[in-house]
């Protein structure tokens, strides 16, 4: 495999894994282009090597900089944008999880929290209502409270909380 083939391949691949980590293909794709480029990239170097429009493009660089995973960066003598991403795998997976945890996890604590709290009418479906979200509120925020744990250990994070998981 020549490196064209393996850089596709690469793009691609990342590309349709983004939907687990929470975004769209063409974002993940927009970020592995950044992550294995050896210089920060132009919309127009990005737009051209992923063969997507100027909109898509904006779009999902705007978004990938609201994640925090990209950011824009100044080249000397240049008048464009210029993109570069997190090349630190950790300190990408890092920012991934806290920003899913602020998107997804925090607004339904927030949901359970509300709904595990209503008035007990004495009745046994209020009972059970109350009883299971309650349950799911105490579970999902002691997960969310045990991944920002994770994540505020900077340094080699995924590594430490692993081996600490057997020891």
């Amino acid at each position: 495999m020549d490196y064209q083939e393996a850089k596709d391949k690469f793009i691609s691949t990342w590309g349709s894994l983004g939907s687990l980590w929470g975004i769209n293909k063409a974002m993940a794709q927009i970020q592995a282009l950044l992550f294995i480029s050896t210089k920060p990239l132009s919309m127009e170097e990005i737009m051209e090597d992923l063969k997507i429009s100027r909109g898509n493009t904006s779009m999902n660089l705007r978004q990938l900089m609201d994640w925090g995973i990209v950011t824009k960066t100044l080249v000397a003598g240049e008048r464009k944008e210029f993109f570069t991403t997190e090349k630190d795998v950790q300190e990408l997976a890092r920012i991934v999880a806290k920003e899913r945890s602020r998107r997804e996890i925090k607004p339904v604590i927030k949901v359970l929290e509300e709904v595990s709290s209503i008035e007990n009418d004495g009745t046994e479906k209020t009972k059970e209502l109350i009883k299971q979200t309650k349950a799911l509120h105490e579970l999902t925020e002691t997960m969310d409270v045990m991944i920002n744990k994770l994540v505020d250990q900077k340094q080699n994070w995924i590594t430490k909380s692993v081996l600490k998981l057997f020891k």
